[in-house]
């Protein structure tokens, strides 16, 4: 299904006026760019319904919370390019969509349209408050205003598909009564594609924190990931290696270093939970602040100590490593 349907059926459930006579059809064009297909499909959208379209200031309308994309992570850098492109045009293009919210603090609720607010918002704060952010009004409950910021959103390549997985898993619940299937008919998505981008939200904290932006965990990422994670044993193994990796990333982006790319980071927690883990542990003894000697924890074999030669007295020796023996002790009757 086009795009355009998409928005027609999106914006089905909202009262609209009669349809106009359909236009003649018109002599095949060159191929449309990518902007110019947006404005007319939002053109199209608004003469459907024929909603105003106003000018707002940014401050005028709150988030929708129900659209894929996090406003909180948007920053100038994200936003640089459309910030100067609606500063050459003196506005916003590409109108965003809002719908009134008569019994809140704001009058209106921004739909779709998140980075085009953030932009104009930073404008009007940096020398450019004359700068209104221009809209298109529609009435549109909540799983009408999901499937409108859906279409948009799929054509975006700054929403990573964590954000698109969160936004699904929470549409699933509040909208379909937890059947993906129901959702993936409405949203014209297959339903393995939609279980997919819902797996992304499994992967835990620690091994999202592996990747040197979200951005980098994408959609196959989980395919590799997920079945292994899934395993407790191995989940935690990927779990100590994606620390590792996380201080890694760090390391490389204080010291302006290349950061790992997201394939790396899946191919290194992989590779850690198909590491069989030792069943021996080894620590060194010391005793006055040096090194003499190794104790090996094995689960089968007990503890093996292993001296190095010193100047150090028996009892001195000796009490260095009576706290490890009674530790082992311990541990042996606890279990």
């Amino acid at each position: 299904m086009s795009r355009r349907s998409l928005i027609s059926e999106a914006l089905a459930s909202a009262p609209t006026d009669p349809v106009p006579p359909a236009v003649e059809e018109r002599p095949a064009q060159p191929k449309a760019t990518f902007t110019s297909k947006r404005l007319e499909a939002f053109g199209e959208a608004a003469r459907m319904v024929k909603r105003p379209t106003i000018k707002l200031k940014p401050a005028e309308c709150s988030i929708w919370p129900g659209n894929a994309r996090d406003y909180a992570l948007l920053t100038e850098d994200r936003v640089r390019s459309l910030i100067d492109s609606i500063q050459a045009e003196n506005g916003n293009r590409i109108p965003v969509v809002v719908r009134r919210t008569p019994h809140a603090e704001l009058h209106y609720e921004l739909v779709i349209g998140t980075r085009r607010h953030w932009a104009i918002s930073w404008l009007n704060a940096h020398h450019f408050p004359e700068i209104e952010l221009v809209a298109i009004i529609e009435e549109l409950d909540d799983e009408a205003a999901f499937r409108l910021a859906d279409i948009e959103n799929r054509e975006r390549e700054d929403i990573s598909d964590l954000e698109r997985g969160m936004n699904y898993k929470a549409a699933v619940e509040a909208y379909y009564g937890g059947v993906q299937s129901k959702m993936a008919d409405r949203v014209k998505l297959s339903k393995s594609t939609l279980a997919r981008y819902i797996g992304l939200t499994e992967i835990p904290k620690a091994v999202v924190s592996a990747f040197n932006s979200p951005m980098d965990l994408q959609v196959r990422h989980g395919d590799k990931l997920l079945p292994l994670l899934r395993v407790p044993a191995l989940r935690n193994r990927m779990e100590q290696a994606a620390e590792l990796i996380a201080a890694e990333q760090s390391f490389r982006q204080s010291d302006d270093q290349e950061p790992i790319s997201g394939s790396e980071v899946v191919t290194r927690l992989v590779k850690a939970a198909a590491t069989r883990a030792s069943r021996s542990q080894k620590a060194t003894i010391e005793a006055n602040g040096k090194s003499i000697g190794q104790v090996e924890k094995d689960r089968s074999r007990g503890l093996t100590i292993t001296l190095n030669p010193t100047d150090l007295s028996v009892d001195e020796i000796i009490a260095a490593v009576r706290p490890i023996i009674e530790q082992a002790r311990i541990l042996r009757t606890t279990n």
